[in-house]
């Protein structure tokens, strides 16, 4: 399957069916899926600074797009940050590496997961949703000999939907697995 076939299944099988258990009365009323935000909070990347360097270069073969740093925003003397310190890496996918990200997140990553019985349902209140993963070798991409730590990244699917009910079932469509 190529990646025109999620954005083809999307128009052709998705739209109909929102449609239908939607009533709604334009195309143009359908939820769409806008981005997906692969987040990775790196708390220890205080103490040893390649941790970022790493992360960003895991994330980046995942996704096949560049990975930025994400810095702090304040000093917190607490966890000896300092402004501007890079603590975290993160992706924004859209378009066509959005929906191959999406295909092989569901196809491949996913099932690999041991003891595997779905994911959560929770709705942020907005139609959007976030995946929690807790460790990157989930992802055929990266090369388990190389992992010198787990690290676990917050996947975000951001839609156009105005209710969790409308947001939940586009998401349901592309075939996420729920819990049921």
């Amino acid at each position: 399957m190529n990646t025109a076939s999620l954005k083809q299944d999307y128009k052709e099988r998705i739209v109909p069916i929102l449609m239908k258990e939607f009533g709604y009365t334009t195309v143009m009323q359908c939820p769409k899926l806008q981005k997906i935000v692969l987040n990775q909070g790196l708390g220890e990347a205080v103490a040893d600074k390649k941790i970022i360097d790493v992360a960003q270069q895991e994330l980046t073969t995942i996704t096949g797009q560049k990975a930025v740093a994400t810095l702090s925003k304040k000093d917190i003397s607490n966890f000896k940050v300092r402004k501007k310190m890079p603590i975290g890496v993160r992706v924004t996918l859209r378009g066509e590496r959005m929906y191959e990200f999406l295909e092989r997140l569901v196809r491949v990553a996913l099932p690999r997961i041991r003891d595997f019985k779905g994911i959560e349902n929770k709705m942020d209140g907005r139609g959007n949703y976030t995946l929690g993963i807790t460790e990157q070798i989930i992802f055929p991409e990266i090369n388990i000999d190389n992992i010198t730590k787990l690290l676990g990244m917050n996947i975000t699917f951001v839609t156009s939907a105005n209710t969790d009910e409308e947001g939940f079932a586009l998401l349901r469509e592309f075939g996420l697995p729920f819990k049921k």
